[in-house]
């Protein structure tokens, strides 16, 4: 943890925080929110601009550090990725604040009026965030706005695999926060299990299906609601005879960025088999285009670590034993000269089956399979055999082809013709369904994720309700008759 009172971590102190220490922590925030009670709007505004300030203060530094931990990813893509989605966000959260704290007048019905009802938004108390790697800035300083916006104190325990970028939000926070209302722990995957057993308020988690479902099994026991932010296999659906370029410069810009490492990069792409030739030489273009020399291209990102490459290279290994075929998209030299020896060259996997383990698995990388289909419902019905995604992509027009993959599929969200941008929408709801996940943090419905809904009925002295009680006579027989028409 880094406070008022300096730093504990495996990374810049002497020992690793333990069970109880998580445990005293988030009591002194818990005395603290029940001897404050809920800040007011003000103290919100302006603690939402400091954040951003901060943001702004720090983005060179961040640039760097999350460059190291990865090895190398460009400024441009951390500042546009990381940096710029935090500063929207907390501009849409400081512009809708005010109107969102109002109460909410609700309907109150005839025989109890002239009560009135309405709902009023509290902050929940102590939230607890479990932020990922793949993008370490944005996605533990949103859900942290969101929070703050909603009047809650906050636990944030960033991933171990990027430790600068770790260290550096632990710095920023403490600069900005006193620990009792935001406190950042640091350390490993152990020290994230007994956080995530605490006692919180909500507990939101970005990461695998998998942690995800252990995140979920630990915060039962105290009962703790829990926002998970999954993944899974988002498909991009192409409509025969749509603009294979077009289609294929989106596909291209989501499946690469970050070197794939999005929750909602495209995970695969549905396209007519008539077509997937011309589909995979419009996608090798675009990705030339995009990445000239891709190998030793200082925009192009590195694989986060050495397990993750490996695993990479495994599920095209497993492919190619299974009889895929794999094609890498590269100058002819780049197997000779890399940026960095975590540089993973992209490739298109045509030929697959679900006994590959890269169509059974998110792959979280720069590989993109493609699966041939005969006509638009057996793409759908592809999608809808496998897990529900947590984002959705289609190509094509705005007729009924386009209709009929909307209504008939499920998904956290989707995009159409594009890819991945409608993350940066901050007015919609950001989240999966099902094994991609629960709940929302994005918008107004990441505030009332944050935030307690409590109606509340008052009753003037004089009103109609004793009508319906005791002793019960003929008026109430009669006004029971007219409800109950």
């Amino acid at each position: 943890m880094i406070g008022a009172g300096g730093v504990e971590s495996i990374s810049s102190g002497p020992r690793s925080p333990s069970a109880s220490d998580l445990a005293r922590w988030l009591d002194a925030q818990r005395i603290a929110d029940r001897r404050d009670g809920a800040p007011p709007l003000d103290r919100r505004l302006r603690d939402l601009e400091a954040l951003k300030r901060a943001v702004l203060a720090y983005q060179d530094r961040f640039v760097e550090a999350v460059s190291a931990d990865f090895g190398h990813r460009s400024r441009q893509e951390t500042r546009y990725l990381d940096l710029l989605p935090v500063v929207t966000t907390i501009g849409y959260l400081r512009a809708n604040l005010a109107r969102w704290m109002r109460p909410e007048p609700r309907r109150v019905a005839l025989h109890f009026r002239p009560g009135r009802a309405r709902v009023v938004y509290q902050p929940l108390g102590v939230v607890g965030i479990i932020a990922p790697w793949n993008y370490p800035v944005v996605l533990a300083l949103t859900p942290l706005a969101t929070a703050l916006a909603a009047g809650n104190r906050v636990m944030l325990k960033p991933s171990e695999s990027t430790p600068r970028t770790s260290a550096l939000l632990a710095m920023m926070l403490a600069e900005l926060f006193p620990p009792e209302q935001v406190t950042v722990v640091l350390g490993d995957a152990t020290v994230a299990a007994a956080f995530a057993a605490l006692p919180f308020d909500r507990l939101v988690f970005t990461g695998s299906t998998p942690v995800g479902r252990a995140v979920m099994r630990a915060a039962s026991a105290n009962l703790v609601p829990v926002t998970l932010e999954l993944g899974g296999k988002s498909p991009a659906i192409v409509e025969r005879g749509t603009s294979l370029r077009r289609a294929a410069h989106a596909i291209a810009f989501g499946k690469l960025t970050n070197a794939g490492q999005t929750c909602i990069a495209p995970d695969y792409a549905l396209v007519a088999r008539d077509e997937v030739g011309a589909f995979v030489e419009a996608f090798a273009r675009e990705v030339d285009r995009y990445y000239p020399r891709i190998a030793t291209n200082p925009d192009y990102a590195t694989i986060i670590d050495d397990r993750h490459h490996a695993r990479l290279h495994a599920l095209l290994d497993d492919a190619r034993t299974k009889g895929a075929t794999v094609q890498e998209i590269s100058a002819i030299d780049d197997d000779a000269r890399r940026l960095h020896p975590r540089t993973f060259l992209p490739a298109v996997v045509t030929g697959v089956t679900d006994a590959m383990a890269l169509m059974r698995e998110e792959i979280f990388g720069p590989i993109l399979p493609v699966v041939a289909y005969d006509g638009l419902e057996e793409a759908i019905g592809f999608v809808n055999a496998r897990p529900r995604p947590l984002a959705l992509y289609f190509f094509g027009g705005s007729g009924p082809a386009q209709e009929r993959v909307l209504a008939q599929t499920t998904s956290g969200n989707v995009t159409v013709n594009d890819t991945i941008l409608h993350y940066a929408q901050d007015d919609l709801p950001f989240g999966g369904v099902g094994a991609s996940g629960m709940g929302a943090y994005h918008g107004h419905e990441g505030f009332k994720t944050m935030s307690h809904a409590k109606g509340i009925f008052t009753q003037p002295r004089l009103n109609a309700a004793d009508v319906i009680r005791p002793p019960f006579g003929r008026l109430f027989e009669r006004v029971l008759a007219y409800l109950l028409r």
